[in-house]
């Protein structure tokens, strides 16, 4: 009779344990040590986007291992609902399953809402280490969403130094707010950090060494015209066509760079660029994994400005849950 491989359950990771197994230093970390040792290995498909209605999109994003030392299989299953920031709910809401890419069994499950601002958030520092400036000292955050949060404490994991953020929202007391819930919390991440908000964009651009935008906004933002010398500007928020965060005037003036080549085809700033030409396709810098690599290199002066486009992708969601699993699994034990 043939031997027959035990079958466990899979496990759930909680929205809870997700915080006491993730740090955005240690996913940080994560994404660029594996970033270069796995993108060759797994094969990430374009997303696939469904439009649920005018307003809402389901997005399917799946990802498989060919590697024996990274034997996994992943799907992110996630919905854009942008209304519901209205009733104080997430705009995007998702769920992540792990299987083995062994013998097909499923392995894990995991909220994957606050994954995906890990993940995301941590693209996005991992990027300022290679981008802005080391010294950079200000934070403009763009948007006070469920995303904002994240992304200043990814900044501030990858860029020790700064020291103030300065937040600005289309609704101003959420920006008010936003503000003094981060100048109250105690964590270290956030210790010697000031906060504040403010109501007029185009005043606080310029005071900015790194611009994170985390918007649905169809509108340019960011004026190219106001970013200081030097700034790195990260672009979070679109994934459409019709969305765009800046204006043509801030990819002329920075070298751009991308997570993946998906937000060539995807960015509203990229793909409207490429269509008036401001910049062509090949002006793109390099991709995340090959700034973790080493293959390209990222800010080459204290001068020059920065841009950094990203889409998301199913390696780093892929990425995000390995971490999540496997911790899970070794703390369990």
């Amino acid at each position: 009779m043939a031997s027959l491989v035990p079958i466990s359950s899979p496990v759930f990771v909680s929205t809870d344990t997700l915080h006491s197994i993730l740090t955005h230093q240690t996913l940080i970390n994560h994404f660029q040590s594996y970033l270069p040792k796995t993108s060759t290995s797994i094969q990430s498909p374009m997303r696939q986007s469904y439009e649920v209605s005018s307003s809402s999109s389901l997005l399917l994003m799946p990802s498989w291992s060919s590697s024996p030392s990274f034997p996994y299989i992943g799907i992110k299953l996630v919905t854009h609902f942008p209304q519901n920031t209205a009733i104080n709910l997430p705009g995007v809401q998702a769920t992540y399953a792990l299987f083995s890419s062994t013998t097909g069994q499923p392995l894990a499950s995991m909220d994957a809402t606050d994954l995906t601002l890990y993940r995301t958030s941590c693209v996005s520092g991992l990027a300022s280490k290679y981008l802005a400036r080391p010294n950079s000292q200000v934070l403009v955050m763009v948007g006070a969403g469920a995303m904002a949060p994240h992304l200043i404490r990814a900044h501030r994991s990858a860029i020790p130094s700064l020291r103030k953020v300065v937040i600005w929202n289309r609704t101003v007391e959420k920006a008010r707010i936003l503000a003094k819930k981060m100048q109250e919390n105690d964590d270290g991440m956030l210790q010697g950090v000031s906060f504040e908000s403010s109501a007029s964009l185009d005043e606080i651009i310029g005071l900015g060494d790194i611009v994170s935008c985390a918007t649905n906004s169809e509108v340019a933002l960011v004026k190219g015209e106001k970013l200081k010398v030097g700034a790195h500007l990260d672009l979070v928020g679109s994934f459409k066509h019709s969305m765009k965060e800046c204006d043509d005037e801030a990819i002329k003036r920075g070298r751009v760079f991308v997570d993946n080549e998906a937000a060539m085809m995807e960015a509203g700033e990229l793909v409207g660029a490429f269509e008036r030409g401001v910049i062509k396709e090949e002006d793109i810098v390099a991709n995340l994994v090959e700034l973790a690599a080493g293959d390209k290199v990222g800010r080459t002066n204290s001068e020059e400005i920065t841009v950094f486009k990203s889409v998301g992708s199913a390696l780093v969601d892929m990425l995000a849950a390995q971490l999540v699993y496997e911790t899970y699994t070794r703390v369990s034990k």
